[in-house]
């Protein structure tokens, strides 16, 4: 980034390359649509990029860009609602059989509508933590709060979806 805010923007480049698995997983487990999640992406990086002659080294890259990118998401939270999934798609996995293709569909709609009914913060705290598995501190980071306000979150957030899991299936 010090190199980027000098003006070398193939040092920028390659920060996009090295990292933008990273972003799109977090974007994508949050916002749960491919579309939805390299806008957001893309967005992320063009913030940062614009922001390179400001950008202070005093934490590592990757905690700065999950704080840019946490910002996005909460603020996509306030203009649509995000569906999840229980899991990124992958590339090579056997093809399922077609009951293993219902369950594994009604659980992720079920998991959707129970993370959907969570606050922004909580539901970026349980995608950090549990699709990303990050620990408190990196949480922390990106969500700009302490690492004892992230053990509440995810705590509220656990209390809220194992209500919320329970009643869908009762």
């Amino acid at each position: 980034m010090v190199a980027t805010a000098r003006g070398d923007s193939d040092a920028f480049a390659r920060l996009v390359q090295r990292h933008q698995q990273l972003a799109w997983r977090i974007a994508y487990n949050y916002v749960g649509d491919r579309t939805e999640a390299e806008d957001l992406v893309q967005s992320a990086f063009l913030r940062i990029f614009g922001n390179a002659g400001g950008y202070q080294p005093t934490a590592r890259f990757t905690s700065f860009l999950r704080c840019v990118l946490s910002r996005l998401c909460i603020d996509w939270t306030e203009r649509a609602a995000p569906v999840y999934v229980p899991e990124m798609p992958s590339v090579g996995d056997p093809a399922p059989s077609a009951s293993e293709r219902i369950v594994a569909r009604e659980r992720a709609l079920t998991v959707q509508a129970a993370l959907g009914r969570l606050p922004a913060t909580q539901r970026l705290a349980v995608v950090l933590r549990y699709y990303e598995e990050l620990g408190y501190a990196d949480i922390a980071a990106a969500l700009d709060v302490t690492p004892k306000a992230v053990e509440r979150l995810l705590d509220r957030a656990r209390k809220s979806l194992s209500t919320a899991l329970a009643a869908m299936f009762d």
